[in-house]
């Protein structure tokens, strides 16, 4: 069954994830950038987790974890393209 999540447009169905582990000091979390679909428009949603589970608030992301967004997006071509962030343009 696929993976839905709540939208303010409504159930969306995850159409692919990624994550980058950051760490800050002692404090450990991740970014997780999400391809959604819901009423057969594609979003893309940026969140970060912690202990496993999705915060609402800002994402902040150094320029090292740019360059892992970029190498994970190079494994999810979907989401790069929604992004237009993973190839050349």
């Amino acid at each position: 069954m696929a993976k839905t999540s709540a939208t303010p447009w409504g159930a969306a169905t995850v159409l692919d994830e990624l994550s980058v582990q950051q760490r800050a000091g002692e404090k450990r979390f991740a970014s997780v950038v999400q391809l959604l679909e819901a009423g057969g428009e594609r979003l893309v949603r940026f969140s970060y987790a912690t202990a496993g589970t999705a915060r609402r608030g800002p994402v902040t992301l150094r320029a090292r974890d740019l360059e892992r967004l970029r190498a994970e997006l190079a494994k999810h071509p979907e989401l790069a393209e929604a992004l237009r962030l993973g190839g050349e343009a």
